[in-house]
Order: C-alpha cells, then structure tokens, then sequence
C-alpha cells in the first residue's frame, strides 16, 4: 500500500528581501465561509474592506480548504500538520463522543459511562474521538518557540480542558483561548466575558476588537524579536451578535436592496440561499476592522515588511442550522457537511518579497500545509515526521501561475452534525471529488470544474475514476488508522429511511 504520510519536500526558499527575522501573523476566523468577503465575492452582502486590502497587497487561493467541516479537527491540523483522521481529534469538542465497543484512542473517555447518548436510536453509532489535542505532538507554536520566537495566542482555543491550553502547547501568552468553542458568559461577545484567560473590559467592548488590541500590544512589545501571532477569532461564531450601529447598518441595506430570507431544501434541512442577515453582517463586518486595526499595527511599527500574513476560516459558511446566518451558494450547503460549502474556506496570503500583489493562485490548500509553509518561509528547518500530512504551498507565493503536484486532500468525518451533515468521508484528486457517506446514500462524484455546486452526480457513469478514488479514500483511512462509525443493530428506523 502506499504510504500516504510523506516526508515533505523543501522548495529552499525564504525572505531575501531583507535581513530582519520573519515574523508570523497567523489569523483564523470561526465559520466564516469563504463567499462571506468580498476578495472572494465581491457582489456579498458584508462590507469587508481590510480583508479587500489584505488581498490586494498578497495573494487570494481560491482552491483553500479546511481539514474538516467543523471546528476543532481542522484547527487541531493546523497546529500539528496532520489529518484529524490521525490525531482522532475527528469532532468538534464537546460533541457527543459515546462508545460502541470497538478499540479506544489513547486518553479517550466515553461521554456517558458507555452509552449512546441522543445517537442510540440511529442507524449508524458515530466513532469516538480524542477531545483534546495530545502532548506527544509538536505543534507549529512549539517547532517556532525552539528557534527563538515570542509566541503568543489569543481567542478561541477549543482544543481540549484545561491542562490542554494554549500555554500548554508552545504559546508564551494566552489571551482568551480555554475549552469553549463559543465566548461564554452572560454577554458573550461583550463584557462580562466569564473567560478564565480573559479579564473583562469595560462596559460595550466587543470581543473581537477586544482580541485585536491583545494581539497589537504583543506586537508592540516585541516589534523588535520574531514573533508567531495566532489570533483565533471566536467571531463569526453564534451566538448571533453585534454592535447596534452595524446591526443597523445593514437592516437598512436589506430594506433598500428589497431582499428577502430565501432556502432551499438539503434533506433533513433547509439551506440559506441569500445573503441578507443583518446581525450577521454586523459581525463579520466588526471581525473585519478589528483584522484592519492588527495590520495597521504591523505598519506603524514598520514591521509589515518583514512579516508572514495568513487569514483563513475553519470551516464554511453556516447555511442549514442554528439561525443559517449565510449563504454560501454558489457552493452546496454550509458548515457541517462534506460538500463544498462546508470545506471551503477564505485563504489570504501576503509574504514580503514573494507573493505578487493582487495575484490569485488555484494552487489547492488544506489545514494541514500551513505548517510546513510557515516553517519554509522562515527558513527553518521542515519536521516531516510532524506535519507529514502538509505540503509547503511556497511554489504558489513565489509564482502564481505555479501548477501544484497532483495529491489527494481527504477529509473524514465520522458523525452526525449539528448541522445536518452525516458520517462520512472524501477525497478531491484534481478536479474529482468522492464522497462516500457511511450512512444510507450511495456515493456521489463530483466533477468540480464544471459542477462547483456538487448537484451531477456523476458515480454510475465514471467507474473508473469511483474504482480510482475509492481505493485511495481506502488507502487513507487504513494508513491513519481512522476510527469509524458502527452499525446499529436495533435502530428505530430502517437503516433506508433515515
């Protein structure tokens, strides 16, 4: 069988630009899909003028995805360079992680003593996961920590209890990063915040501002040393909230552009296919200028130029639940599902000295390869046994026309949604795509070049290339040992009727 977690390649490229160390400003927004900004959707309904900026002066990946359609596994692949599939980490954290019998991942609990929760009635039991990210790895804080660099975190961690924080992963500082994957308290993203590593600001502060002036003050404080600035927004993340002026703003736009809730049906629920929600503009609109207030500091400091930006989202757009705040079309459905608009994400890139002002690359780019890349910019030297599941994109930054080795990107999820989605896994080679649910449906394949919206499913009449993709969809889940869903023997419904 063929081995698919690889050594990485070094391309031998870095900042030549200038002798001054690079410096890391990773940003990473919660649910925001990538038709939610204008670099990528300029006719959208939010304002996102800093985001607009950012990718005038780097470079758009319109081929960007996420490691998973929920939260804690793709960001667990950014911090390790590995497939949530091999860290276990296949869930958001906090979901149901019940036991059905098979082998456990080390330090795994069953959520309820052995029990199936609110799944035992469906026809499938969903895998368990590991609910925390596990001590053994190196993360891409820690590989940049042991060559000198200040490290710093601050927002949603979500990436296990306490003892398996931020601080207890490689970052120096912590501003807001604990177990919760939504702000907690009262207010939630304003004072007060109930956060254990955040204080409360005064009256009216809002979290993502809040989170922006945390990361200036690191910069300010070591303008002059190398530095990895994580900031994790909890923004656009429900609860459903804003400030009153922009809630405002954009009512009055969905008045004078006559718009009006639209949703079509995606069995068990229905997706938004208008972009219209006021609150919703509201916060990525407020998410937006608190990017901008972090890249102004990066230039009043006079540091832009020496200083690695990345903007990207850990998952698609929420589109079938819990308020379905956006549309994602024309990708098919949102947050919690395989489809595209579940997986694709927003990718900003502006690397001094390299990446072209304004340019535009189809290199594909999943969680995984930020590791890697980060490293080689930095010209550091790759940890492959770590991140052997990313490959460096520095080819597309240094050319944007730069045709990408051909490689399968996987995801696997082994549960039931929030959101509507169900287990399942897939696997994009090229311009193909297989879906292969594990539940009632057959597979689906998808010719993504002239189908984006995944609505010809093109499985009966291309056997070769299902044959072609099942086997390495196989080849992935034996090579990472990928924990998968059980049969029920009992369930309420037939198994054809779910």
């Amino acid at each position: 069988m063929k081995k698919l977690c690889i050594a990485i390649a070094c391309f031998g490229w870095s900042l030549t630009a200038t002798a001054a160390p690079l410096n890391i400003l990773f940003i990473i927004a919660d649910d925001l899909g990538a038709w939610d900004i204008t670099p990528f959707n300029p006719d959208c309904f939010y304002d996102t003028p800093h985001l607009q900026q950012l990718a005038d002066s780097g470079m758009r990946f319109t081929q960007a995805y996420a490691a998973c359609p929920v939260c804690s596994p793709t960001r667990s692949a950014v911090l390790t360079g590995q497939w949530p599939a091999r860290t276990r980490n296949t869930d958001y954290f906090g979901g149901p992680n019940e036991f059905f019998g098979q082998t456990l991942p080390t330090g795994y609990v069953p959520a309820v003593n052995g029990t199936f929760g609110r799944h035992a009635d469906r026809p499938l039991w969903p895998a368990p996961y590991l609910g925390q990210l596990a001590e053994a790895h190196t993360t891409l804080a820690e590989a940049l920590h042991a060559h000198g660099y200040a490290t710093f975190f601050a927002g949603k961690w979500h990436l296990g209890p306490e003892g398996s924080w931020p601080e207890d992963h490689g970052f120096d500082i912590n501003k807001g990063g604990c177990h919760r994957g939504a702000p907690p308290g009262g207010k939630r993203y304003f004072p007060p915040y109930a956060n254990p590593r955040l204080t409360d600001g005064p009256t009216g502060e809002h979290l993502p501002d809040r989170l922006a002036q945390e990361t200036i003050s690191f910069i300010a404080d070591h303008k002059n040393d190398r530095f990895l600035a994580y900031l994790s927004f909890y923004s656009v993340h429900t609860p459903l909230m804003a400030p009153e002026d922009l809630v405002a703003k954009y009512q009055r736009r969905r008045r004078d552009r006559g718009l009006e809730d639209r949703f079509a049906p995606e069995p068990p629920r229905a997706n938004r296919t208008v972009q219209s929600h006021a609150v919703y503009g509201g916060m990525v609109e407020a998410m937006d200028a608190a990017v901008g207030r972090v890249l102004a500091a990066l230039e009043e400091h006079g540091i832009a130029n020496q200083t690695l930006v990345i903007f990207t989202s850990d998952n698609g757009g929420l589109s079938t639940s819990e308020g379905s705040p956006t549309s994602n079309l024309p990708l098919r459905a949102g947050k919690g599902w395989l489809y595209e608009g579940g997986i694709r994400v927003p990718l900003l890139v502006r690397l001094p000295g390299m990446a072209i002002p304004g340019s535009t690359s189809a290199w594909p780019v999943t969680s995984t390869d930020y590791f890697p890349t980060i490293l080689e910019a930095a010209a550091l030297p790759p940890l492959p046994k770590q991140h052997c599941d990313g490959n460096s994109f520095g080819p597309a930054l240094k050319d944007a026309a730069a045709q990408a080795p051909e490689r399968p990107l996987f995801w696997h999820y082994p549960h039931w949604g929030n959101q509507g989605g169900t287990p399942g896994a897939a696997v994009r080679l090229g311009d193909w795509k297989l879906i292969d649910w594990y539940w009632g449906r057959g597979p689906e394949l998808f010719q993504l070049a002239t189908d984006a919206g995944e609505q010809i499913n093109l499985a009966a009449v291309e056997p070769a290339k299902l044959a072609e993709l099942s086997r390495l969809l196989d080849e992935f889940r034996q090579d990472t040992a990928a924990l998968m869903p059980a049969q029920n023997p009992r369930p309420k419904k037939p198994f054809d009727t779910w």
